[in-house]
This record gives C-alpha cells, sequence and structure tokens, in this order.
C-alpha cells in the first residue's frame, strides 16, 4: 500500500488567513490573568508616571505579562522578553507589545516597590468576592528562601564586636603612648583619661587636636598618628558602619546587606551549611495564599505579630480563627490573639510529647509535680517541699519580657532519687511561667477538641502543600533580586502567580463540568468579575 501523509497547511492556497490568537482555547489561564488585571485599581501606580519625553508601556500591561511569566514559571526578565516575541500568549496579552528586559526589570523592581501587596490583596478580595475564601481563617507557616546574595560573604555580629573591642585597646593603647611622649606645655592631652570605648567622630577630633599641637613640637609621634590616621580609624569605620548595618540581626550577606545568614533545609552541600535567606511566612485557606509576609530572624515565633498586624491592615478585619505549629506557640503570641479576639489552634513545644504515656508517666517532670496553689509550692517524688524563692524576669530574642516564679528544694543531699531528679549540684531550681501554662492549658483544650483535630489534619495540607508546589513544583527556591523591598516584590509576583493558577484551574473545572469542550468558561469568568468590579474598587478607594 502507499503511504500517504498529510499536506502542509503552509503549502497550501487559502482564502482568508488564519488568526493564530484564535488558537488561544477560551478557558486557558492567560484570558483569565487579562480578565483580573483589568478589573484591578492601578491609579497608585499610574502616579508614579511624571509625564513627557517618550511614550511608556501602560502598567497594566506591563502587569498582565509579569503575572502571566511567574504563573508559567518564567522569573527571568531576558526570558519574558523572548516570550514576548515567539511564545503566541505572551503576543496575545501585550498585544504585540515588545518592552525589552530591561523595561521589565525596571517595572518590577522599581515600579512595584510598595505596590505589590496592594494589588495582591485585592486579587484576594476578588476570590473572597467569589467564595473561595472566607478570610475567617488563617493557616499560617513559613520557610526559608535563599537569597541572590553569594553563599560565603558573611559578616557575624559576635565577629565584628570582638575586633572593635580589640581595635579600641590598640587605639587607647596608641594615644596613650602618644601623650607620654608629648611634653605638658605643648599639650593639655595628659591630663585627659584615655577610654577604649572610643567612636570613629571622637577618634578623628582626637587626632585633630594631635596634629595642631605638634605643628609647634616634636614630631617623634608622626609614625603612630599615620597609623591611626591610615589603619586604625578606617577599620574602626567600617566596624562602626557594619553594625549599623546589623542592627537587631546577628549577620547578614556583602552582597545582599538585607539579607541573614539561616540554617536551611536546601542545602547543596549535605553539611548543614547557613545561606543568606528571607523567613517568608504565609497565609493559607483552601491552599489560596491569603497574605504574606517578609521577614529577617530565623525564628518563626517573631513573625506572627507583624504578620497579622499587616493582614488587619491590608483587609480591616482579623480572622477568627489562627492554625499554626508549635514554632509560634509563645507567651506573647498567645497573648496578642487572646487580646485581639482570635480562636488559636496554635501548637507549643512539647505539646505532642505530652501525649505520650512516657511522659504523662514522668513523676520528676516539673508539669507532674503536686502544686499547691494556695500556699505556692512543688512537691517533688520524694516528699520534699519545693518552696517559692523570688520572681525573674526572662527576655525573649524580640525583647518580650516574661515573669518566671523560681522554686528550690531544701535538702536534696542524700535523697535516693537524685540521680532520677535532676543533676544540679546543690537543691533542685525550677522555674516556673504560670501565665504561660495557663495559656497552654488554654490551647491544649481548643487543640484536643473535634475542631481542634480538624485543623490540625488540614493545617499540613493547606499551608505545606502551597510550599511545596512553589519549591517543588514551580522551582521557587532562590530570589532573583536583592533587597528587603525587591525581594517582597518578587514574593508577591509568586502569591499572586499562585492563586492565579488555582482559579484558573477551577474555572477550567467548573466549565469541563457542564460543557466537556469547555469553550464557555470565558462568559463565567466575565460575569464572576464583573460581579466583583464595584466592590474592588470600593475597597481600594
Amino acid at each position: 500500500m502507499k503511504v500517504q501523509f498529510k499536506a502542509l497547511p503552509s503549502n497550501s492556497p487559502v482564502l482568508f488567513p488564519e488568526n493564530i490568537l484564535d488558537r488561544i482555547p477560551l478557558n486557558h489561564p492567560v484570558r483569565l490573568v487579562n480578565q483580573v488585571v483589568d478589573q484591578l485599581d492601578i491609579a497608585h501606580l499610574i502616579s508614579q508616571y511624571k509625564g513627557g519625553g517618550t511614550t511608556s508601556f501602560h502598567p497594566r500591561m506591563l502587569l498582565k505579562v509579569l503575572f502571566y511569566a511567574y504563573l508559567s514559571n518564567i522569573y527571568s526578565c531576558r526570558k519574558i522578553e523572548r516570550a514576548l516575541q515567539e511564545n503566541i500568549h505572551f503576543i496575545w496579552l501585550s498585544g504585540n507589545s515588545t518592552p525589552d528586559y530591561r523595561t521589565i526589570n525596571y517595572f518590577r523592581a522599581k515600579r512595584l516597590k510598595g505596590q505589590i501587596q496592594d494589588l495582591f490583596a485585592s486579587i484576594v478580595r476578588m476570590l473572597h468576592e467569589l467564595e473561595y475564601v472566607s478570610l475567617h481563617v488563617q493557616y499560617v507557616d513559613g520557610t526559608k528562601i535563599e537569597s541572590a546574595a553569594g553563599r560565603y560573604t558573611f559578616v557575624w555580629k559576635k565577629s565584628i564586636q570582638k575586633n572593635k573591642l580589640k581595635l579600641e585597646a590598640n587605639i587607647a593603647a596608641v594615644l596613650s603612648s602618644i601623650d607620654a611622649q608629648i611634653t605638658e606645655d605643648q599639650s593639655s592631652l595628659g591630663n585627659q583619661e584615655i577610654s577604649k570605648a572610643i567612636d570613629s567622630a571622637g577618634l578623628k577630633e582626637r587626632i585633630k587636636t594631635i596634629n595642631a599641637k605638634l605643628r609647634a613640637g616634636s614630631k617623634s609621634t608622626d609614625k603612630q598618628l599615620k597609623k591611626l590616621e591610615e589603619d586604625y580609624l578606617p577599620r574602626l569605620e567600617k566596624y562602626e558602619q557594619q553594625l549599623e548595618i546589623l542592627g537587631d540581626r546577628n549577620s547578614y550577606s556583602k552582597t545582599d546587606t538585607d539579607a541573614v545568614f539561616m540554617r536551611m533545609k536546601e542545602d547543596h552541600m549535605k553539611n548543614g551549611q547557613l545561606k543568606p535567606a528571607y523567613n517568608t511566612q504565609i497565609s493559607t485557606e483552601e491552599q489560596f495564599i491569603t497574605h504574606y509576609s517578609i521577614h529577617q530572624t530565623t525564628a518563626d515565633t517573631t513573625t506572627l505579630p507583624g504578620h497579622l498586624e499587616s493582614f488587619e491592615s491590608h483587609y480591616g478585619k482579623q480572622s477568627e480563627s489562627i492554625v499554626a505549629d508549635a514554632g509560634y506557640g509563645s507567651e506573647q503570641n498567645y497573648e496578642l490573639m487572646e487580646r485581639k479576639g482570635i480562636t488559636a489552634f496554635v501548637k507549643y513545644n512539647y505539646f505532642h510529647t505530652e501525649q505520650k504515656r512516657k511522659h504523662r508517666q514522668d513523676p520528676f517532670s516539673v508539669q507532674n509535680l503536686y502544686y499547691n496553689q494556695q500556699e505556692d509550692f512543688y512537691i517533688c517524688p520524694a516528699g520534699q517541699k519545693l518552696s517559692f524563692i523570688g520572681h525573674a524576669t526572662r527576655f525573649s530574642t524580640n525583647g518580650y519580657a516574661a515573669q518566671v516564679s523560681c522554686y528550690q528544694a531544701q535538702r536534696c543531699e542524700g535523697c535516693p532519687m537524685r540521680g532520677q531528679c535532676h543533676k544540679a549540684q546543690g537543691n533542685r531550681l525550677i522555674e516556673v511561667n504560670h501565665r504561660l501554662t495557663q495559656l497552654r492549658a488554654k490551647a491544649r483544650e481548643l487543640l484536643l477538641s473535634e475542631q481542634g483535630l480538624y485543623h490540625r489534619s488540614k493545617r499540613p495540607v493547606e499551608v505545606e502543600a502551597v510550599f511545596g508546589q512553589m519549591k517543588s513544583n514551580n522551582k521557587f527556591t532562590r530570589f532573583s533580586m536583592k533587597g528587603l523591598e525587591k525581594v517582597a516584590v518578587e514574593f508577591g509576583l509568586m502569591a499572586i502567580a499562585h492563586n492565579l493558577r488555582k482559579w484558573a484551574r477551577k474555572w477550567k473545572n467548573r466549565a469541563l463540568i457542564g460543557n466537556p469542550d469547555g469553550k464557555s468558561s470565558l462568559p463565567a469568568i466575565n460575569i464572576g468579575l464583573e460581579r466583583v468590579k464595584s466592590t474592588i474598587y470600593r475597597l481600594a478607594a
């Protein structure tokens, strides 16, 4: 039999040329991106353009391109520029506009700075109006994403403080030597007390004074002055500048001064190395991201107050419930949520340990010791009283002050249970935070309730699945821009793309149920967006 092949369409004459843009299905995510961005209020974004000179690409078009690029896992501006010339979805979305990678990068890094979270919140309000999210509950968790900074460009606070103290001691020694060499009639510096704690401004003033005195006298100290001016002074200024950059942080990267070195799960050397990174916190509901925040601290505990405050400022209300793991179960966080009237399904350290038989049957654990609340004392397993001896204040890493009560036994020497009870040399001393104990008891009751069991089982499916999609499926494991503000823009674009991706899938699935061909989903999208258009503009105003 003779083999026959299909004719090539390009070699066959046609009466009416085909429009390749008609090949984009009506239920394609690019059409959802186009419709959503058309509903956004971008007045604040447009106000950044001053006018004059040549014409600019419209920010609404650039927003569409960036949103769809991140939805398509394209994060490089050069690759976006190429897609605008080769990909029919980008060509249709941009209306055949072809901004180069510099224009795209400038818009992303400069124009969207301080604007992206408002745009993100507007899209979440659309999802709320369409009843995809209620905003009544937040499943909160965080993950560390590596910075674009060099991996071995670290500056450590303890090292800087140590070297600065040594330098100040050397400066004090040199100044003392100079004062000893200057006679009383040439300088009054011999009467001044030399302090090790000296800043660069004070050192400059001392050098200036010494030089003024030495112009009329001996020049035997020129070598030491030269060392002060050319070596010690620049090093002191450098240490002061580094400490100012560090602030409350313990480290930063030389190539991205906003990044902090953190221990991460994704370790390229497989030996637990620290890498410059940012701590990204998100809230989710039905696997939609409802809020996000970027932090420069390694611990999740200290991020919750700022995260909740930011959520409230963007939506004008707070969620009724917060669900989080043990990384957020601190006294400060429990107090904050109680004050705001939030039901906290938040674990604390040792929550799961307390449920185990081994812990419940341990008579030496502080939680299992008998406590007499009226007379305020504990009884150890040997029957000895641990009496109250005073209060103490303990400060957390973010400065939160917690008051603890201290109790001590009187006669531990010779006790046959001492080896099992404690390993201290003297009598056993325990510290108890009674307020935290009360808050944990309340949290335990909520977590073990039927509603608590539901939220605990749903939390890993919610927020951890979102991080898994972003890091594994979408390959978003490292920022491409440097600086806290630019990183916030990049993560905001990623969060918007995630929500649009899920939104498009929901629309597509809904359309396919009623229409197997999927060709009538665009009108449904339009109807839904028109329904929320007035609400979006009202809330934005």
